[in-house]
């Protein structure tokens, strides 16, 4: 038997998770069944969409139940195999959750080559957020030779992945992200236009520095982001919309007037193409090409990656709050079973 240390949901959170909503506990866990692999947990991914998961509402996919272990990606090393397709000893891209120890299908794991890049990174730049950026920017935002990729979120693993996809599209690429630091790795990635969100200047920054406007607007955050961008949006400009960070510990409508009106009237004076996605719908189309295209890039340096990894599951939820307002600097990993 193996003692597995988890994080599971406690109760749902009203607004930012705080520890009560969390409970870390211990378990037994037993050996794998038939085609089943047991892993221990290397790195862990912390996600914005998790925040999602942690509520009842009607979503695109089923809450975490209270009680059960916290979901999230996972890069862990098979300890046993139950399948002909793993052996011991061998790395794998899984779905473990915020523990310590996991029992999977082997048909839901993917290896992991670590000839290609760390290990860590099928949890960013080569895996789901890098495929985030890929799918939604290419199926979505289309962007031409010549024409304004804008983001928000820039240095995050999708942020930034767009931005320099756009580069290699051919387009002009303008990242916008919180804080000096922020902004200086952004041209370090080599954008064109680097802004800092936190100046409370944006929309005049924007309009001096985007004078052709925007013709692909990647949407992470929403918020005060969305209303500096959306004057820029050239006609029939695409907004790809991933995310929307900045409202997912609200617990009512912001105050102010309805802008709603507003909104469907640049829709329409502007033929604006603004389409929500989940990466999951592109991966029969989008996927093979992806894991080719991507490792390729990053092999050859045309795309460059960040990782934020910090050690200690018991320090996840306190990571998963910095998540969400801004503090983490790349893409977000918790180290479990592997050094930091």
């Amino acid at each position: 038997m193996t003692t597995n240390h988890r994080i599971r949901l406690n109760s749902r959170p009203v607004g930012e998770p705080k520890a009560e909503n969390y409970l870390l506990d211990e378990v037994d866990l037993g050996s794998p069944g038939d085609g089943e692999v047991l892993l221990r947990t290397l790195y862990l991914s912390l996600d914005p969409y998790m925040r999602g998961r942690m509520s009842d509402a009607k979503s695109y996919a089923k809450p975490v139940e209270v009680g059960e272990v916290m979901v999230g990606a996972t890069v862990s090393e098979v300890v046993e195999s139950n399948s002909s397709d793993f052996s011991t000893g061998d790395t794998v891209l899984g779905y473990g959750g915020w523990q310590e120890y996991s029992v999977e299908k082997a048909a839901h794991l993917r290896r992991v080559d670590p000839e290609i890049a760390p290990i860590s990174t099928a949890l960013g730049v080569l895996g789901m957020p890098g495929f985030t950026a890929y799918s939604g920017l290419l199926e979505i935002g289309r962007p031409q030779p010549g024409e304004t990729v804008a983001v928000a979120a820039a240095t995050g693993p999708v942020g930034s992945v767009v931005g320099q996809i756009a580069k290699i599209k051919g387009a002009k690429a303008v990242g916008i992200a919180g804080g000096p630091d922020k902004v200086a790795h952004l041209d370090e990635l080599g954008f064109d236009v680097a802004l800092d969100h936190r100046t409370g200047n944006l929309k005049n920054e924007l309009k001096e520095s985007v004078p052709q406007g925007i013709d692909v607007y990647f949407e992470n955050v929403g918020g005060d982001v969305f209303k500096a961008v959306l004057p820029r949006l050239n006609t029939y400009a695409r907004v790809p919309v991933c995310g929307l960070v900045a409202n997912y510990n609200l617990t009512e409508l912001p105050e102010g007037p309805d802008r709603s009106g507003a909104l469907m009237g640049n829709i329409l004076t502007r033929s604006l193409n603004i389409r929500g996605f989940i990466q999951t719908e592109f991966v029969e189309k989008h996927h093979e090409n992806f894991l080719s295209d991507m490792s390729g890039w990053v092999k050859e340096g045309k795309v460059r990656y960040r990782e934020d990894i910090r050690p200690g599951l018991d320090k996840a939820p306190e990571y998963f709050n910095d998540l969400l307002t801004g503090g983490n600097f790349g893409k977000m990993v918790v180290a479990v079973g592997a050094e930091s």
